[in-house]
């Protein structure tokens, strides 16, 4: 039974190309040593002595740079490919962040910041133009899956450390280890994998048709829609839960750290297995994303219904669930529909639309919480997810008659 199961896992990871592995490997050391976010608010507040506020406004300027730079990326992608902003994004990342922890001022900081998110999210889209080109189109999903284990087996070891690195050393010590690991991205990018390896990326459809533009495509906004909303709940984990368990439950930086761990290692043991039992299934991704919106939003939603810590582990376990089901099936959704049209375009305006929640996602939960408590903040979380449940349903339905539209023309086509 173990071995059928282990033999099932390891099956799952069958057919994916050598590049999504080696970027999966640079993408996993880039992650590793990403240990200043999941702490940013606790940096801000503990260390710099910053209030809730100002903290919700240091926060909304990365969520700016953020999407500026997931912006920038996608048009510098389209006009010099992904390869180069890939490059460019990860050694300018690494030397802001050194920069970052000298800037004291709020103001110096809040400049800072937006330049780090700026600089460093203009690797974004480029990285899912790249996953395009070195992945089948079938296995499009695992590979973005893949390289979201990579992610999140990094965060899994990155807050662990973090919260150690915090305990003996300093706060300021996090963004050196965050900067360097950027530089030994870039290395081993330039070192590892060659862009002539890819398939190359057009922004012509098939059949010689003028390209859409993604801003005209109906049913990609409902979907953009859908991820600002989950992006501003799944944001919550990283900028008012950590404050939430350590001035609630008084928890230690060390444990705030290995309960965010939870996370990564719960997606590295079960995501893959998990997305390609689905794709066996053939679950529409609409669905899919319908389920995971549902589940999100319950994550935050149980914290109201205990005060004992155990409910701080059964959050952690519907939250992770629930990234798990809506994250790697929207990547998947934003690559094939990129297809429409510009490549550069489509991936951009995907993780501007996860960025433009960095605006007001962390900021509004941090006034929330100033103004009106915890368990208020935690029953809008929900009410944003059901909302996301409604423009699903919605999605749904534009998908079912796109799909009817184009049988149809299929038939008449056939007659003719």
């Amino acid at each position: 039974m173990i071995r059928r199961q282990f033999n099932a896992y390891i099956q799952s990871y069958h057919g994916l190309s050598r590049e999504i592995w080696l970027l999966a490997l640079i993408t996993l050391i880039n992650r590793a040593g990403t240990m200043v976010v999941p702490f940013l608010s606790l940096y801000l507040t503990a260390s710099l002595g910053y209030s809730l506020s100002q903290v919700g406004w240091v926060m909304t300027a990365f969520g700016v740079g953020s999407i500026l730079g997931a912006w920038l990326g996608g048009k510098l992608t389209d006009l010099f490919g992904y390869y180069k902003v890939m490059l460019a994004s990860l050694i300018g990342a690494g030397v802001v962040f050194i920069i970052v922890q000298y800037l004291n001022d709020f103001w110096f900081l809040v400049g800072g910041v937006f330049v780090l998110m700026l600089v460093a999210d203009m690797f974004r889209p480029a990285m899912y133009v790249s996953i395009r080109a070195y992945s089948k189109p079938e296995n499009n999903t695992r590979s973005v899956t893949l390289i979201r284990l990579a992610i999140n087996f990094g965060f899994s070891f990155g807050p662990a450390m973090g919260g150690l690195i915090i305990a003996t050393l300093t706060y300021g010590s996090l963004f050196w280890i965050d900067g360097i690991t950027c530089l030994v991205a870039s290395i081993l990018l330039y070192m590892l994998l060659n862009e002539k390896d890819g398939m190359p990326i057009t922004d012509e459809k098939a059949n010689g048709q003028k390209s859409q533009s993604a801003y005209a495509d109906l049913p990609y906004l409902v979907f953009l829609a859908i991820v600002f909303l989950t992006a501003i709940v799944f944001l919550q984990m990283f900028a008012t839960v950590p404050v939430y368990y350590k001035t609630v439950h008084l928890l230690t930086e060390g444990q705030i750290g290995l309960l965010l761990g939870m996370n990564g290692m719960l997606i590295f043991l079960f995501e893959m297995p998990l997305i390609n039992w689905l794709e066996n299934s053939r679950v529409s991704k609409a669905t899919v994303l319908l389920v995971g919106t549902l589940i999100l939003g319950l994550g935050f939603l149980v914290f109201n219904l205990s005060g004992w810590v155990g409910i701080l582990v059964i959050s952690m376990f519907f939250i992770t669930l629930g990234e798990m089901l809506i994250f790697p099936f929207a990547n998947s959704f934003a690559m094939e529909r990129s297809q429409k049209g510009k490549a550069g375009e489509y991936m951009a305006l995907f993780p501007i639309a996860f960025s433009a929640a960095h605006i007001i996602g962390p900021n509004i939960g941090m006034q929330l919480i100033e103004n009106y408590g915890y368990g208020f903040t935690w029953n809008m979380t929900f009410v944003a997810t059901a909302v996301g449940l409604g423009l699903c349903l919605y999605l749904k339905y534009r998908l079912n008659a796109e799909s009817y539209g184009n049988s149809n023309k299929k038939i008449s086509s056939a007659v003719t």
